[in-house]
């Protein structure tokens, strides 16, 4: 599927070749080479560097419109639908979805005619004479042909309007999706960190005890129970830091989901482990995977609107139609308005062409090719951020997968040490600083292991953000016109 801008009319035949070169845009996925000297070159790839690993050839794009499910974990499920129901961004853009859909239909009334209707009652004297009456009533109705398409282009750009503004929403709800998801897994990750932690402390202070029955024996040195004590004080004083992290992570947590800090924390105060994705990401070619990024869609609509609003102020310049017409009844008193009053009825037909106005229309049609322009740059910037997200989430995800098969293989081997040593410090054939480097290493290759584990799912979240991951589920909670 080509990635490229809705094609439209055109005022004049003097914009056709910049039509065709957004229509040429993106056009092939093995091509760097544009279309038309009007654009700049736009480099797309015919596959992703970093995905033959992982990705078959075809793109799920059913997993991808509720990714968050993917990872098999109902209270991350459950905060995303929370978030997607109550964050105050989202009210904001379904807003102002509401007032394009508004301002839309502000546009489509313009096409039709127009019918006021009026009444009045007048009470006059004129000197010494006798005071009369006046009642009337009636209806005006009014009608501009639109001859040059001005207004049936300022409808095509409201539409393109209601577009954008779709597009936004979208957009709007897969970012705090995945800003809920990462929180969730940043607070599940410093949940980890904390019991692996507490569990080093236990150890170090167990082997401290240790080190004081020997010293009382007179087996080991005060020095020795110092840097116990230091090295068990020390690994204590990550507790609180993680404990703050945590709070924290589920204060944002409310936040995002429209609740007050706080509410969630007890909700969440119970570990869990970090939930991890399936390993068989869904990719397919970039012209088909970044469709479904809602930016894109909306950088689609500028350029559409863009184009609406360049035929509109061309149209502007060209002469103007009006057919107006009224049907009044006039009588002396209210009871014969509506049997025996007079009949005033009225047609009439003008035209209005602009002579001189100082050169201000063709202005406002350069200004409007201008935002065309705008808008094409803006859509090409939009693809070419898309390919980098989807990249750049990709190499982060092939290399926390090797850094999690390596941390995980030190992590076993650094546990079998610090066993080992305290077998042997146990037993006097090795001295105490021994048992607190091998305590060390374990501490830290295990915290190494549970913060890359949720890099790893922070890793799949970019990425499936990256993809256009929930733009289904966006439109699925549009709001609907009011009826």
């Amino acid at each position: 599927m080509p990635l490229e801008p809705p094609a439209h009319r055109l005022p004049r035949n003097r914009l056709a070749p910049l039509a065709l070169a957004l229509a040429a845009l993106l056009s092939a996925c093995a091509s760097t080479t544009p279309a038309s000297p009007n654009l700049p070159e736009t480099p797309i790839p015919t596959e992703w560097s970093s995905a033959a690993p992982y990705a078959p050839a075809k793109a799920d794009t059913a997993s991808l419109a509720a990714w968050w499910q993917g990872f098999n974990d109902p209270q991350l499920t459950a905060l995303v639908t929370q978030a997607l129901q109550n964050n105050t961004d989202i009210r904001t853009a379904q807003a102002a979805l509401l007032q394009a859909r508004a301002l839309r239909d502000v546009s489509a009334a313009g096409l039709g005619p127009r019918v006021d209707t009026s009444a009045s009652a007048q009470r006059s004297k004129s000197g010494g004479g006798q005071a009369g009456n006046l009642f009337q009533a009636g209806f005006d109705a009014s009608w501009e042909p639109d001859v040059f398409g001005g207004n049936r282009s300022a409808l095509s750009a409201s539409d393109a309007d209601v577009g954008a503004a779709t597009a936004s929403l979208g957009n709007v709800q897969i970012s705090l999706a995945a800003e809920t998801a990462i929180n969730y897994l940043q607070l599940r990750g410093l949940q980890a960190q904390r019991l692996i932690a507490q569990g080093s402390v236990a150890a170090q202070r167990e082997t401290l005890q240790l080190t004081r029955w020997r010293a009382q024996a007179g087996l080991a040195s005060s020095l020795d129970v110092e840097q116990g004590i230091a090295a068990s004080e020390q690994t204590a004083a990550q507790i609180p830091s993680l404990d703050t992290g945590i709070a924290q992570a589920a204060s944002s947590l409310a936040v995002l989901t429209g609740q007050s800090p706080g509410v969630l924390r007890s909700a969440l105060a119970t570990a869990a482990p970090v939930p991890q994705a399936a390993g068989d990401l869904a990719l397919a070619f970039p012209a088909e995977t970044l469709r479904q990024r809602p930016d894109v869609r909306a950088a689609e609509h500028r350029i559409s609107g863009a184009l609406a609003r360049v035929a509109q102020a061309d149209a502007a310049r060209y002469p103007g139609f009006q057919i107006s017409g009224s049907l009044g009844l006039r009588a002396l008193t209210l009871g014969t308005l509506t049997g025996g009053a007079s009949v005033a009825n009225a047609l009439l037909a003008s035209v209005s062409v602009p002579l001189f106005d100082g050169g201000a229309a063709r202005a406002q049609v350069r200004a409007q090719q201008a935002a065309l322009e705008q808008a094409r740059l803006g859509y090409q910037a939009t693809v070419l951020i898309a390919l980098k997200d989807v990249e750049d989430a990709l190499v982060s995800l092939q290399g926390n997968r090797e850094r999690l098969t390596r941390l995980q293989a030190a992590a076993e081997a650094a546990g079998n040490a610090d066993l080992l040593a305290r077998q042997r410090y146990a037993s006097g054939l090795i001295d105490f600083r021994a048992v607190l480097e091998t305590q060390r290493t374990l501490l830290s290759t295990q915290d190494s292991v549970e913060s890359t584990r949720a890099s790893l799912s922070t890793d799949h979240v970019r990425l499936y953000k990256a993809l256009g991951g929930g733009w289904t589920r966006a439109l699925e909670l549009s709001p609907e016109p009011p009826a």
